[in-house]
C-alpha cells in the first residue's frame, strides 16, 4: 500500500491533480501522516473546466492551493461514513465546506458525484469525483 501521492499516480487518471499538486506545493503535505480524504478528481474532471482554465490555474498558486484543498478533509473518512452524512457538510483543509447528499449515489456541492470509493491508502483513502469541486 501506498501513500495517497503514491496511489493517485500509479492509477494514471490523475495526471492533471498530480501536475497541480506538485505546482501548489502540497505533494509533501499529502505523502505527510495524516490521515487525509481526499477527493480526488480525474484527468476527464479537470477536462470539463472551461478551457484555459487548468493554464491559468497553474500560474495562480495562491488560488490553485485553495481549490486543491478544498478537495481535502482531514481524517480518514471511508465511503460508509460518507453514506451517514446526507444532508450535512464536511469542513475541508482550506476551512470552507462540502455539501453532501447521499440520495441517488454521494453528490458533493450538489453536482460532483463520487464515481469511485475507499481506496485506501497509508496516509489516507480516497474517494474518485467526476467534476472539481470549486470553493464558493
Amino acid at each position: 500500500m501506498h501513500d495517497i501521492i503514491d496511489t493517485a499516480v500509479a492509477a494514471g487518471s490523475f495526471k492533471t491533480l498530480a501536475a497541480a499538486l506538485t505546482a501548489a506545493n502540497l505533494v509533501e503535505t499529502l505523502k505527510g501522516a495524516g490521515p487525509f480524504t481526499v477527493f480526488a478528481p480525474t484527468d476527464e474532471a479537470f477536462a470539463k473546466l472551461p478551457a484555459g482554465t487548468v493554464d491559468s490555474l497553474l500560474k495562480d498558486i495562491p488560488k490553485l492551493s485553495a481549490i486543491l484543498t478544498y478537495h481535502v478533509v482531514a481524517g480518514k473518512v471511508m465511503a460508509a461514513d460518507v453514506m451517514k452524512m446526507d444532508g450535512q457538510s464536511a469542513k475541508t483543509v482550506n476551512g470552507a465546506t462540502i455539501a453532501i447528499s447521499t440520495k441517488d449515489g454521494v453528490k458533493l456541492n450538489g453536482k460532483s458525484t463520487v464515481t469511485k470509493t475507499d481506496i485506501e491508502c497509508t496516509n489516507g483513502v480516497i474517494h474518485v469525483v467526476d467534476s472539481v469541486l470549486l470553493p464558493a
